[in-house]
């Protein structure tokens, strides 16, 4: 089993940053990739960034690409993700996720197995 814990979600004005983490334990050498989702009330749980723990590079959904960074310490087993210029829009639950398995992509959630609880961010106008 794979434990998950986001942090660092909170309320920021528009333009501002904030860094979430995920920090990961549990059965980690399992993990092939991890990932950043966002869903905000009413609407659909989407992809916002993902990576191949081992070695790959991140790619980013369109609407944060530039804004977001999403990282990793392989020695902290942690993600973060670092997100700059921070639009109203961008408010909601952004959760991490990790899967064991290779896939094609990693653009819909239901291919990863494992989910953190969840961390609120809000941006403010």
């Amino acid at each position: 089993q794979v434990q998950l814990v986001e942090s660092g979600g909170g309320v920021v004005q528009a333009g501002g940053s904030l860094r979430l983490s995920c920090a990961k334990s549990g059965r980690t050498f399992s993990i092939y990739a991890m990932g950043w989702f966002r869903q905000a009330p009413g609407m659909e749980r989407e992809f916002v960034a993902a990576i191949i723990w081992d070695g790959g590079v991140p790619y980013y959904a369109d609407s944060v690409k530039g804004r977001f960074t999403l990282s990793r310490d392989d020695a902290e087993n942690t993600a973060y993700l670092q997100m700059n210029s921070l639009k109203p829009e961008d408010t909601a639950v952004y959760y991490c996720a990790a899967t064991q398995y290779f896939r094609i992509s990693y653009y819909n959630p239901r291919v990863f197995d494992y989910w953190g609880q969840g961390t609120q961010v809000t941006v403010s106008s």
